[in-house]
C-alpha cells in the first residue's frame, strides 16, 4: 500500500455542526481535511464519520493517525 501524502504534520482544530463528513485519507484533497476526489485512481477512499452534537474536533493532518479521522498525535513522530 502506498503511503498518503502528509498534509500538514499538526492537526487541523475544526468547529463542527451535526451531519456527515468526509475526511481526507490521500492527503492529496484542496479543501483539507475534507475529501475534494483527489483520490480519484488511487488506492485511498475518504473516511465517512458523523457529528452527533457541535464541537471543536482535531482532525489528523499527517494521514497516518490509527484513529482516523481523529488526531492521535503520530505526527509527532515522523
Amino acid at each position: 500500500m502506498a503511503d498518503p501524502v502528509i498534509a500538514q504534520k499538526s492537526p487541523y482544530l475544526k468547529t463542527l455542526e451535526p451531519g456527515t463528513y468526509h475526511w481526507c485519507s490521500c492527503g492529496r484533497s484542496k479543501n483539507q481535511p475534507f475529501c475534494d476526489g483527489s483520490h480519484k485512481g488511487t488506492e485511498f477512499t475518504p473516511k465517512e464519520f458523523k457529528v452527533e452534537k457541535k464541537g471543536v474536533f482535531a482532525l489528523c493532518g499527517c494521514k497516518h493517525t490509527k484513529g482516523p479521522p481523529f488526531c492521535d498525535g503520530t505526527h509527532g513522530r515522523l
